[in-house]
């Protein structure tokens, strides 16, 4: 299928533009989910002001040709900064599935209400106050939806309990999680995939996103070993591999990994072969639950912290006549956070800040249905018309959500007018650089002068944002592709051929 595309890319592309183009289709992402096709959507369009659908650009209409995408089954909307109508316009009010540009949507709300400063706090509580030489009772951890509470965070905190004077701890951790209220999510549900870290499900206590990198590794003795970072105490690993004189070669060179206990997840097995030639072999997945995985941590870095600790984890909902907290942890800014939601495309991440959008707009807890509404809100008071949006998942993680390019294209036009339009913009992708495109485009005029946040689920395949072309204009770009096997390299090859022709045509 490529080598065909790439006879029809090479008659009418610059040796230059092509060779980006076939290449980058190659450069696929590793993150492949297994959704199903998807139907075409029966939500109504936006009841706006038509747009007439104009000519596609010739390169553009040979591209979707060459890879056999009908043209029904994309949407683009190409707009000059500071013009009021689009100068390319095809099916822009078609409700499509956006995949991960619908975290364009979430973060642009809470942007626009909750500013660039906006931050979360992690509450130590010591009810009983401290005794002297440091001993105090039960320790209450106030989870307030931190979504950057990784390794270094926790420890900081910890470490500012252990300057306030506390040496030991007789009673029990008792973690609150009241900050949010959450029907139980199956984290296998969208892929069948429970263990990875994007299926990952909010928590208002989520330490490192509950993410444990596992080594399997070749020995002196011949024998394979495993390893767990960080070497949670209640996490057990259980060896079952057997070393092998192959080479490295299969899915995960013939390891295979599985959490034994479904409900605790303490337990992970590995099982199968591994190629001593390989020498090592690293994987994230989650584990443990929340609750678990955060006293399992507390408890490790509380005895490198030269502390003591009797009792056990349990959960509750601190007394409200508990006096201040004698630490209070403060996240990265909320304009920090969206730099690591956008060009990672990091899923919880973003629908924490939903759920803090959520909780200021509408009151404590935070619910997936008070995110939702707040969202739609901002858009609606920003001017953004939201008939026939469906968010669905605010990460985009879904097969349901739907937005039409004009709709996506206006969220970008009023950020660009924005006071934060700064913190919005650097928070997206550079083309050839970092984050999700840093293998796109490479090498080309293009490279380091495009923002975007692309998007792609099976059969999805999503970009969006802001070109900085060679004449010195600026226009803003959205391309929404849901046709079978998007995913596989036709997405990819038709989002360069816009990006490039944006680029170097105007």
């Amino acid at each position: 299928m490529l080598i065909r595309i790439a006879a029809l890319l090479a008659s009418f592309l610059s040796i230059q533009t092509f060779t980006a183009l076939f290449l980058s289709a190659l450069l696929l992402s590793t993150w492949f989910l297994a959704t199903p096709i998807l139907a075409a959507s029966t939500t109504p369009p936006p009841t706006t002001a038509p747009v007439a659908t104009t000519a596609l650009p010739d390169a553009i209409s040979r591209v979707a040709r060459a890879s056999r995408i009908p043209q029904d089954d994309f949407s683009l909307w190409v707009q000059p900064i500071g013009s009021s109508k689009p100068l390319v316009g095809h099916n822009v009010d078609t409700p499509r599935n956006p995949a991960s540009t619908m975290k364009l949507v979430t973060t642009f709300a809470a942007l626009t209400d909750l500013g660039p400063t906006y931050t979360w706090k992690t509450r130590i509580h010591v009810p009983g106050g401290i005794a002297s030489g440091g001993t105090v009772k039960d320790v209450w951890i106030r989870g307030g939806g931190d979504p950057y509470l990784v390794l270094e965070e926790y420890w900081k905190m910890l470490s500012a309990l252990r300057d306030k004077g506390v040496r030991r701890i007789d009673g029990d951790l008792v973690i609150d999680t009241s900050a949010f209220a959450l029907a139980p999510e199956d984290p296998g549900a969208f892929d069948g995939q429970p263990d990875r870290v994007y299926n990952l499900a909010p928590h208002p206590l989520l330490v490192n996103f509950n993410s444990v990198r596992f080594v399997v590794s070749a020995q002196a003795d011949g024998k394979v070993g495993t390893a767990a970072f960080p070497a949670l105490p209640n996490l057990s690993l259980i060896n079952r591999l057997k070393p092998s004189p192959g080479r490295c070669v299969g899915y995960q060179y013939g390891v295979a990994f599985d959490l034994q206990d479904p409900t605790h997840r303490n337990k992970a097995q590995f099982d199968g072969t591994f190629p001593l030639k390989c020498w090592q072999f690293e994987f994230a997945r989650t584990a443990l639950t929340p609750e678990a995985y955060a006293h399992g941590l507390f408890e490790l870095y509380w005895q490198a912290l030269g502390g003591e600790s009797r009792g056990r984890m349990r959960t509750g909902v601190l007394p409200s006549q508990s006096k201040r907290a004698l630490v209070e942890h403060t996240s990265r800014s909320l304009g920090e956070i969206i730099r690591l939601v956008n060009k990672f495309s990091n899923n919880v991440m973003t629908r924490h800040v939903e759920l803090a959008l959520g909780a200021e707009r509408f009151g404590l807890p935070a619910t997936i249905d008070k995110g939702h509404r707040a969202i739609t809100e901002v858009l609606n008071e920003s001017g953004i018309k939201t008939e026939g949006l469906v968010i669905a998942n605010s990460a985009g993680l879904s097969r349901d959500s739907r937005i039409s390019a004009r709709q996506l294209a206006k969220i970008l036009d009023v950020a660009w007018k924005s006071p934060f339009m700064p913190e919005y913009i650097s928070s997206l992708a550079l083309v050839g650089m970092d984050g999700t495109m840093r293998s796109r485009l490479n090498g080309t005029s293009g490279a380091g002068r495009m923002h975007v946040k692309t998007g792609r689920l099976d059969h999805v395949s999503a970009i969006a944002g802001y070109v900085d072309a060679k004449s010195g204009q600026r226009l803003l770009v959205v391309l929404l592709l849901n046709t079978r096997n998007a995913h596989l390299g036709p997405g990819n090859l038709l989002q360069n051929a816009v990006l490039t022709w944006v680029h170097d045509q105007h």
